[in-house]
């Protein structure tokens, strides 16, 4: 949806492909939420490529959007893009992958099996939480021909 909303030159890569970030006046860093944290990838790719970069972050999780958990799982993102000039995050809810939801319920731990037992987050993303990513795409995109 972010995509699909920038008109300028853009290219869409998985972050194990990018090489550098030579000649990027601004990349958007998508973050899926895995463990109660970022993907251990995308905070490496913010900790060796981000400084010095205008950069826009976005997370997808799985949790509902009025969590109280999300900052705390956001953290770990905002600090690995501290050197970085941060132009906006977004977040918001995706669906849970039933293997993720199945490894939940055999953890043996009660918070994860009591998410993972309450989850209702299929038909995520909907058509109102995409509308928010385009905005929130315009919106950056916006600001830097200000």
């Amino acid at each position: 949806a972010m995509y699909s909303s920038i008109e300028a030159d853009k290219q869409i890569m998985p972050l194990k492909e990018v090489r550098d970030l030579e000649g990027c006046g601004l990349v958007f860093i998508g973050l899926p939420i895995v463990q109660m944290g970022p993907a251990k990838e995308a905070v490496e790719f913010l900790n060796k490529h981000a400084a010095g970069r205008k950069v826009a972050l976005f997370a997808t999780h799985a949790a509902p959007e009025e969590s109280p958990h999300l900052e705390k799982w956001l953290t770990p993102a905002r600090e690995a893009a501290s050197q970085a000039m941060v132009m906006g995050t977004f977040s918001c809810r995706g669906e849970l992958a039933q293997t993720v939801k199945e490894a939940m319920l055999k953890s043996g731990n009660p918070q994860l099996v009591a998410w993972a037992k309450g989850d209702d987050s299929q038909g995520q993303l909907d058509e109102t939480q995409l509308e928010r990513a385009r905005g929130f795409a315009r919106e950056i995109i916006e600001s830097q021909s200000e």
